[in-house]
């Protein structure tokens, strides 16, 4: 009879040099649309001021995505664990987490260019929404947490992401050009962060 097979453990370590990785090679994926038209050819300050006025509608949405990226990162790096190992359901959220995390340079030069449309909003916030709830589930399945309030920290701000993404979408069937205005409510997570943590401090006291 063949022994027992181990439970399926994976070595954070190799996973974060992983997730590293591929964060920065979509973050630098995005700006590369934020780039002037082929045929544009400014010739004085006006014009020039004009065309980078016209990239706003790409800029936006690259500096949000940008945000995503690092709001997912930051709750990778932040929340440190004793454990050197996670088990197989950790490594099933981490693996589609970094699958959704290579959609965002396609998401945001859709909807950098089509930011008028619903569908196109749809995707990204969709992508987006699913990015919070696979990063919520790693996050909860982290054994060994050194310091929890930064978990719960996270956690808060992920729900927060999950709120505005759920938001653009339904806004974008009142408006699609204004839908990734949403967005900007994740400007309070870090006031909430510091508020939960005061209370959770007063509660211990």
């Amino acid at each position: 009879m063949s022994p027992q097979a181990p439970q399926d453990v994976y070595p954070r370590v190799r996973m974060e040099a992983l997730t590293d990785g591929i964060n920065a090679v979509a973050m630098t994926l995005l700006v590369l649309d934020v780039r002037f038209p082929d045929d544009f050819d400014p010739h004085t300050n006006a014009a020039l001021l004009r065309g980078l006025a016209g990239l706003w509608p790409k800029f936006f949405p690259y500096v949000l995505s940008f945000t995503v990226l690092s709001l997912r990162w930051m709750a990778t790096v932040q929340v440190r664990s004793r454990a050197e190992t996670v088990g197989g359901a950790y490594v099933r959220w981490w693996l589609l987490n970094l699958l959704l995390t290579t959609f965002v340079p396609f998401t945001t030069i859709l909807v950098g260019r089509h930011a008028s449309l619903a569908p196109a909003v749809w995707l990204y916030a969709g992508t987006t929404a699913l990015i919070a709830i696979s990063s919520w589930f790693q996050l909860k399945l982290l054994p060994d947490v050194i310091d929890d309030h930064h978990r719960q920290g996270r956690q808060l701000l992920l729900l927060l992401f999950l709120g505005s993404a759920l938001l653009s979408i339904a806004w974008s069937f009142v408006d699609p050009s204004q839908a990734l205005g949403a967005f900007l409510i994740n400007l309070a997570g870090p006031m909430l962060v510091r508020r939960a943590r005061a209370r959770a401090s007063s509660a211990n006291v």
